[in-house]
């Protein structure tokens, strides 16, 4: 049961992040593509990446935190039915281009921010043997 609690706690404060961070982004971008989701999905894989190829690979992190940032926060903070929302509503609108950039650069560069966060995590976990 303990464990129910750091996942909820980590995805109420991942759920207010998306909604801050997607907010405020997609106010200044405007209405015309969903930018804002669009850096929730990349910043969220580069974040999951990182956090789960850290925290398994190093005795840093304990299983309660791993599992409130990563199922909690994360799962909280990343906007995949969002972003089926948001691609089936630009393709509604007869958007397609858009739909499909959309699609593509929230896979690739998601991808590529979850390889990033391994990057990252490494280099924090040769550090730490370092030290």
């Amino acid at each position: 049961m303990k464990l129910f609690w750091y996942v909820a706690v980590g995805s109420a404060f991942g759920g207010v992040a998306r909604f801050a961070l997607g907010g405020f982004i997609q106010q200044r971008a405007g209405p015309g593509f969903p930018v804002g989701t669009l850096i929730i999905n990349i910043t969220g894989s580069f974040l999951l990446g990182m956090l789960m190829r850290y925290s398994l690979q190093s005795d840093f992190v304990s299983p309660e935190v791993r599992i409130m940032l990563t199922t909690g926060f994360c799962g909280g903070y990343t906007t995949f039915s969002t972003f089926a929302y948001e691609t089936a509503g630009l393709m509604e609108d007869g958007a397609y281009g858009r739909a499909a950039l959309y699609v593509t650069a929230s896979v690739v560069a998601g991808v590529l921010g979850m390889f990033l966060g391994f990057a990252v995590a490494n280099q924090l976990i040769a550090v730490r043997a370092q030290s």
